[in-house]
């Protein structure tokens, strides 16, 4: 697609050279040159060497046959006046010339040269010479791409005669405010200016007000220009030619008055903003329209109808909502068009008579529902379509008349029903893709293997059933990528008495297929690269005859088998290789030397970890976790490969002190030693880890003051410590660690999670720590990165994964896909003494908190009622006194509490969440009184209700806080509404209950059955009434009733149709 973007800039140049040809080449070559001029060229000729490179297909060295003997205007791109015998023209484009250009050059000399072009030679990085004011008569200057670099010189402002100029594709040239503003005063017979990729950051978008209005071409793609583009610009009326892509430019677009000559319009990466006009309908010789990857909103206007020239529509990326406009699909012209990335909805045209003539259709990340009409499969010149990752249920229409189409992608859509047999005479097909749909087809090998042209068919994460033949589908002698995986009704076999050779196949993906052994024909595939068995049931042993034709092998996944023992492993290349969750016994073997990516956790390996381990230079990625192994880590582990980013060598018996990481510099973002033996303290090594984002010790042995030097690591969210030995004070951690004032605010910025539970931390709780806590104070939109199915590099993200405690669950995170806006403090079981910091209110997005098992006294500060976003609270086993403030009402996402065992007076307050507790969130503290204890509270100690602070919203009275909706963590969107609507009808609030239901009654009917949560791809399915009636089942009391919620959508969570498992959340 970038090719695509480039060609009409290309075209255009193109052009521009030939059009300058043409003029140069129409004077007559026996005049006679005067002598002045013939001079200036040869000594031109002199400070120039001739480059066998050039950028240009058809360059040659033009100047290579000047000389003395014969006249100038003769000579290969010299043109003279046939009267005067002056040289007017110099075309030098594409001549490979190499060298300085001259800051006195001769060319200077030629008084009446009206056109220079020295495009695409190398100028060797020198500046544009001052002098150019000395060409009065200059009418064309192009000087693109001839490696220039320095500022324009302001004297070419003065050549007040000129009508084109191209400086574009010098990237190291640059504009200045000053001289840019000059050139757009003086400049007033301009018709063409061209500036690709010439530094204008420094000019204001406002300078193009005085454009002259002679502009017909004006070309500033790559320029780094930002802020509020004049709408002008697109009114002035000679504008043929508008390319603006790749700035920071805003604004809008103009309602009227449009240039009606204009017949290319690129906006291509940008900021603009609005709605896109209905006036657009009004240019009627455009012929290429490029709007995508920018901000506007609404609609696209149903205008195109007299749109007959246009060719290329890109509006991919723009944020457009709403239907697709009919007119859309009646041009008779267009050859590509892209709406992909928008919210489009609808379904597609059921017939379609426009489009002959088109080649690309994208509409891919969309909203798009309904069937696959046939006539996308008819459209005589369509090569590719995309329309993956939308709804579209299908199903998938006959096809009358197959086209010529070669490349078709449907995945991650919810199609179902069969694949149609006319489908199969799409026999021009290379790509093939319906991944992640619901197809119930029974595969037929033989109808696949007319699909004769075919290099890649991915048909994972379906229904597919029956038995896909190998052998037979070997016969397609084209193909490097076959995906069968995640249909478990599928089963695949190769018939052992037929050769299957797979010429090309580079990739195979066969996960969760029922595959028992390895496949008879894989020892024949010599060009196999990507090999996936994952998620089967091999047994047994990887045997030495197996692998030892796999040379080409790069990735191999073998995990979630059941596999004891590797012979050898396969291939001398291998990149990565995966062994999770199989049976594997005895030694860590050793890996090959070429590894990136080695997995072997969750097996029963035990021994040593062997130094060889170190010979892995080239290794990102080391996880050998879950297993027996024991001794000491070997201290060249810290240091081995600079590339390294992620060791994992959790839950084995390692013993020992921890080695010195990061003693060199590298590139360690996530280390994970919890769950072992080792002992000693932290190397003080960890603070060169200068990327370093999570770390894990947990459940050791390990003692000594608190970590200090850490807190300088800009990018660290996640540091646990629990359970270990560490003591001592961290109230005044930041001047007892040697950092200077200067660096108190910049302590711990980046920390989400932190864990100190179970040591020996004594004093007060830091005030001036969290202060620091910057991404616990910022409410965070729900931003779960989509990664996209990669069928020949298999990559599912790495696991950071910690174990934590909160609502009263144990409950694993995979932090690398849920930390956005997952926040945690534990400093439970510890000695901390003194009061609760007030501080602790500006954390508004701090998920848990627990400081239980403490020597806390004091009040609970009223300013905790400002830590909105918290769902669970636990300040039990304290010394803390006084009255439970009424602010922590405001708390409407709470959870669990837990204020058990301290010294608390007075009344409970009630409302809201507070509704729901039970006693044993208050047992212990003998002077506290009111619902839900036996305990009644004096009349003059009474709670009152607190006053309900409602948004209102289109008329509804539903409290709108959708900031904090969105917050989510991991299943966050899903566990919020399901959550919250399943806890409101269980009873508890009641006065909550009554206004949600009559105001959801009617909403939640509508969209809360199916919920499609696009930004990961998955779709959440549920009945509320199920879930309501499958939470009250087991209902016991008000707190049982919250535990059960949270259960119940962390089921929710990890029981929906999640094909990638992106979530993180380990039930």
């Amino acid at each position: 697609m970038g090719n695509f973007l480039w060609f009409p800039q290309f075209l255009h140049l193109i052009l521009q050279l030939l059009v300058f040809r043409v003029v140069s080449s129409s004077h007559n070559p026996n005049t006679l040159c005067v002598s002045d001029d013939k001079s200036a060229l040869l000594q031109f000729k002199s400070t120039m060497s001739i480059d066998g490179y050039s950028a240009c297909p058809d360059s040659y060295p033009k100047t290579k046959w000047w000389n003395e003997s014969t006249s100038c205007c003769s000579w290969e791109g010299v043109s003279c006046d046939d009267a005067t015998g002056r040289v007017i023209g110099l075309d030098l484009s594409c001549s490979m010339l190499s060298g300085s250009f001259p800051q006195n050059t001769s060319l200077f000399r030629l008084q009446e040269l009206k056109q220079l072009n020295l495009a695409f030679n190398d100028l060797s990085g020198s500046s544009i010479p001052h002098g150019f004011s000395q060409l009065v008569s200059l009418e064309y200057l192009n000087l693109s791409g001839s490696s220039l670099s320095g500022l324009v010189p302001s004297d070419v402002s003065f050549l007040t005669k000129l009508t084109s100029l191209d400086l574009s594709f010098n990237l190291r040239q640059s504009f200045d405010r000053h001289t840019f503003e000059m050139f757009t005063r003086n400049l007033s017979k301009l018709e063409n200016l061209l500036l690709d990729t010439v530094n204008m950051s420094d000019v204001m978008p406002t300078s193009f007000n005085n454009s002259p209005s002679p502009l017909k071409r004006l070309s500033l793609r790559d320029c780094g220009l930002e802020g509020a583009f004049p709408s002008e610009i697109f009114q002035l009326g000679k504008l043929e030619y508008l390319d603006l892509s790749g700035n920071s430019l805003t604004g809008h677009l103009p309602k009227s008055n449009w240039s009606s000559r204009l017949r290319l319009l690129d906006l291509f990466r940008n900021q603009f903003r609005g709605s896109v006009p209905a006036s657009l309908g009004n240019l009627t010789r455009i012929t290429s329209l490029y709007f995508g990857s920018n901000l506007f909103e609404g609609q696209i206007p149903d205008v195109f109808g007299n749109l007959n020239k246009l060719t290329t529509l890109h509006f991919s990326g723009c944020n457009f909502s709403d239907q697709l406009p009919p007119s859309l699909f009646n041009l008779p012209q267009l050859t590509y068009l892209s709406l992909s990335s928008n919210r489009l909805e609808g379904t597609l045209p059921t017939h379609v008579t426009g489009l002959q003539k088109l080649k690309e259709f994208h509409a891919n990340d969309n909203l798009l529902t309904g069937g696959i009409p046939s006539w996308l499969f008819t459209l005589p010149s369509l090569e590719s379509l995309d329309l993956s990752s939308n709804s579209l249920t299908g199903p998938i229409d006959e096809i009358q008349k197959p086209n010529s189409v070669r490349e078709v992608n449907l995945g991650n859509n919810d199609i179902h029903g069969e694949i149609p047999t006319s489908f199969f005479g799409l026999v021009n097909l290379i790509h093939l893709d319906l991944s992640s749909n619901n197809l119930s087809w029974v595969i037929k090998s033989d109808m696949l293997s007319k699909l004769v042209s075919l290099e890649t068919l991915y048909l994972s994460s379906n229904n597919l059933s029956g038995v896909a033949k190998l052998d037979v589908l070997s016969m397609l002698k084209n193909l490097s990528a076959l995906d069968l995986s995640n249909n478990k009704l599928l089963s695949v076999t190769s018939d052992s008495g037929v050769i299957s050779t797979f010429q090309a196949l580079r990739g195979l993906y066969l996960s969760s297929c029922n595959v028992r052994q390895f496949p008879n024909f894989l020892a024949s595939v010599k060009s196999l690269m990507n090999l996936d068995l994952s998620n089967n049931a091999i047994r047994g042993s990887v045997l030495k005859w197996e692998s030892e034709d796999w040379e080409q092998l790069t990735y191999l996944n073998l995990s979630h088998n059941f596999l004891t023992g590797i012979e050898q492993f396969p291939g001398k290349n291998l990149q990565t290789l995966d062994l999770r969750s199989n049976l594997l016994q005895g030694s860590l073997p050793d890996p090959p030397a070429s590894l990136e990516e080695f997995y072997i956790s969750e097996n029963k390996l035990a021994g040593e970890i062997p130094p060889s381990i170190c010979n892995l230079t080239s290794l990102r990625i080391l996880d050998l976790s879950r297993n027996y192994l024991g001794g000491s880590i070997p201290a060249c582990l810290g240091n081995f490969s600079y590339e390294v980013s992620i060791i994992n060598l959790q839950r084995n018996h390692l013993s020992g002190k921890i080695p010195n990481f990061c003693a060199d510099d590298n590139l360690l973002t996530t280390l994970s030693l919890k769950d072992n033996q080792l002992e000693g303290s932290l190397p003080q090594s960890l603070v060169n880890c200068r990327y370093l984002k999570f770390l894990n010790v947990a459940n050791n042995t390990l003692n000594g003051l608190f970590p200090r030097q850490l807190s300088i690591l800009p990018d660290l969210q996640v540091l646990n410590l629990r359970s270990n030995g560490f003591y001592g004070r961290i109230d005044n951690f930041m001047h007892d660690s040697g950092l200077d004032n200067s660096m108190d605010n910049s302590c711990f910025l980046s920390l989400q999670v932190i864990d100190l539970s179970q040591n020996d931390f004594t004093g007060p709780l830091p005030t001036k720590f969290f202060q620091n806590f910057n991404a616990m104070k910022v409410v965070h939109d729900l931003n779960v990165n989509c990664e996209f199915y990669n069928h020949l590099c298999r990559d599912d993200s790495y696991k950071n994964v910690i174990e934590i405690t909160m609502k009263r669950l144990e409950m694993e995170l995979d932090l690398g896909k849920s930390l956005t806006g997952f926040t945690l403090i534990d400093f439970s079981d510890n000695r901390f003494d003194g009061q609760i910091p007030k501080v602790l209110g500006e954390l508004h997005s701090l998920l848990a908190l627990n400081l239980s098992h403490n020597n806390l006294t004091g009040p609970l500060p009223p300013s905790m009622g400002n830590m909105a976003a918290l769902e669970s609270l636990d300040l039990s086993s304290n010394k803390l006194g006084g009255k439970i403030p009424s602010e922590l009402v405001t708390l409407t996402f709470l959870e669990v509490l837990n204020l058990s065992h301290n010294n608390l007076v007075g009344p409970i307050p009630v409302g809201n969440q507070f509704n729901t507790f039970e006693n044993d969130s208050y047992a212990g503290n003998l002077d506290l009184c009111g619902v839900p204890l036996s305990k009644k509270c004096g009349n003059e100690e009474e709670p009152k209700p607190p006053t309900s602070k409602l948004v209102e919203y289109d008329g509804s009275a539903i409290p709108l806080i959708w900031e904090l909706v969105m917050m989510g963590y991991g299943c966050g969107v899903v566990l919020g509404l399901s959550t919250g609507y399943i806890v409101f009808t269980t009873g508890r609030p009641w006065w909550f209950v009554r206004i949600v239901e009559r105001d959801w009654q009617r909403n939640f009917t509508r969209w809360g059955y199916e919920l499609n949560l696009r930004e990961d791809r998955i779709q959440f399915q549920f009945l509320c009434q199920r879930s309501e009636d499958r939470i009250q089942a087991g209902l016991g009391g008000v707190t049982s009733a919250a535990i059960a919620v949270r259960k119940l959508s962390i089921q929710l969570c990890c029981t929906v149709n999640d094909r990638r498992n992106r979530l993180g959340v380990s039930c």
